[in-house]
């Protein structure tokens, strides 16, 4: 379980972040991110990061215990999953990524969750 608060010192405070930007500033965050995905190359690089920092997640913590560390589990599948996509068709990431900016009150939604969950691995970390 060392790794587990180890890694959600990290995932926490940027998951967190991430959440409140999504819930109180979506119109910045929709701007950032059009121009994010009208550049290929940079989908392509964020896949290889991604998928970088989710190999790394499930190499030092793969549990597939029922109790909140196969929270980060999941979350570096995700990334790993993520990143695999961006990099083998980031066309298809464009396409999805502008559907979902049609959706503004979608990201404030999802803001809130993204927050919650960020504050609940903070807690999990430094609590």
């Amino acid at each position: 379980m060392a790794e587990s608060v180890w890694i959600s010192k990290f995932l926490g405070p940027i998951v967190f972040i991430l959440g409140i930007s999504m819930a109180f500033s979506p119109k910045e965050l929709q701007e950032t991110t059009k121009k994010f995905l009208a550049d290929t190359p940079l989908i392509l690089i964020s896949g290889v990061l991604a998928m970088t920092a989710g190999l790394s997640i499930i190499n030092s913590h793969n549990y597939w215990i029922v109790d909140w560390p196969l929270i980060i589990t999941l979350f570096g599948w995700a990334l790993m999953l993520g990143g695999a996509l961006r990099i083998m068709s980031p066309g298809m990431v464009n396409r999805a990524g502008s559907e979902m900016l049609n959706r503004p009150r979608l990201m404030r939604v999802f803001g809130v969750l993204w927050g919650a969950l960020g504050a609940f691995l903070v807690y999990m970390g430094y609590g």
